[in-house]
């Protein structure tokens, strides 16, 4: 595509798109945000409002089929990612929707094939590929930094909060009928993209979910292998009733290794047989901003630079299904 000026209209504009995601669309060159929609239309309204976009809805449809909405982000959970990808694509519109992508595999390539017929681009939120703090860890990769890799393990747990322990009112974040699964699908999502952008494709994975805690009827805990089509191994454990937080990725290689989190803000750190090396980023104020700079390039100058498409999400998705199939 080749638009002069992208204009976008957000589906579902809740918390994510208060400071994450909406202002990067108005602050990124030939962008623009011109209408959002919530089911609870006085909620769309007061978005719209406070963040100075002209027009609001409370019907998805209106929206999407507002000529004057080029793009359609969609942000609602995965439970509705394809009813509103396929209604965009049927419009005519590119789709740039929120992680994970739907609920499974079989509904991401339901999306990819819909955008793919109407010869429209599909975008996907892991916005991390485009932060200049992993587009770095990329280039020491590329670069041999730490020579041949070898491997790549992921410790991640944290506390049970206080809103998945009500069971008469969970969150939809462990409902799987609105998620997909659990707290496994919201946030490790974020590290599997990321280690498939860092590392290539994994080939093959296994893995081991059960409930350990009880809170809520997903999985809350997680234990995975994988190997990457380039012969790296890897290995993660993710836990979410654990006593504390914690969050570290460490990648090894034959010369050195690199250790850095997917979520907190603390230094990328090389250590080889020269010593360490460290690397601190400031935390972009809007987290998709980045990203959405290269989708808009794209859209308007008919290049191919984002990271994060249809294709690589639905592989995210695979990758999680395998794992908690079991």
């Amino acid at each position: 595509m080749n638009l002069e000026k992208v204009r976008w209209g957000i589906i579902g504009c809740g918390d994510v798109t208060e400071v994450k995601s909406g202002p990067a669309f108005q602050k990124v060159k030939n962008s623009e945000l011109v209408a959002v929609m919530r089911r609870t239309g006085e909620l769309a309204k007061d978005y719209a409002k406070r963040h100075n976009v002209p027009i609001w809805y409370d019907d998805a449809d209106a929206l999407i089929n507002d000529p004057d909405v080029d793009a359609v982000y969609i942000a609602t959970p995965p439970g509705s990612h394809k009813e509103y990808t396929l209604k965009a694509a049927g419009a005519g519109k590119p789709v740039y929707v929120e992680k994970p992508m739907a609920l499974n595999w079989a509904e991401c390539n339901e999306m990819i094939a819909a955008c793919k017929k109407a010869g429209v681009p599909l975008f996907v939120a892991y916005y991390r590929r485009a932060q200049p703090r992993f587009v770095k860890i990329k280039e020491l990769l590329e670069n041999k930094m730490i020579g041949d890799i070898r491997f790549v393990s992921t410790t991640q747990y944290q506390k049970a909060k206080e809103d998945v322990k009500d069971s008469k009112n969970p969150p939809w974040r462990v409902q799987p009928v609105l998620s997909g699964g659990g707290l496994f699908f919201d946030l490790a999502s974020h590290t599997l993209d990321i280690l498939e952008y860092l590392l290539g494709p994994i080939k093959e994975t296994k893995g081991f979910s059960s409930n350990q805690a009880g809170f809520y009827q997903a999985e809350d805990i997680v234990t995975g292998t994988y190997r990457f089509q380039s012969g790296i191994h890897g290995v993660g454990n993710w836990c979410f009733s654990a006593f504390e937080d914690e969050d570290v990725n460490k990648i090894v290689g034959s010369k050195g290794s690199i250790t850095f989190s997917t979520f907190g803000n603390d230094p990328i750190v090389l250590k080889t047989e020269n010593g360490q090396e460290q690397w601190k980023f400031e935390r972009p104020q809007h987290v998709h901003q980045h990203l959405v700079e290269t989708i808009v390039t794209d859209l308007t100058g008919d290049t191919n630079l984002c990271p994060s498409t249809g294709e690589t999400g639905a592989r995210t998705n695979w990758i999680m299904e395998e794992m908690v199939k079991g």
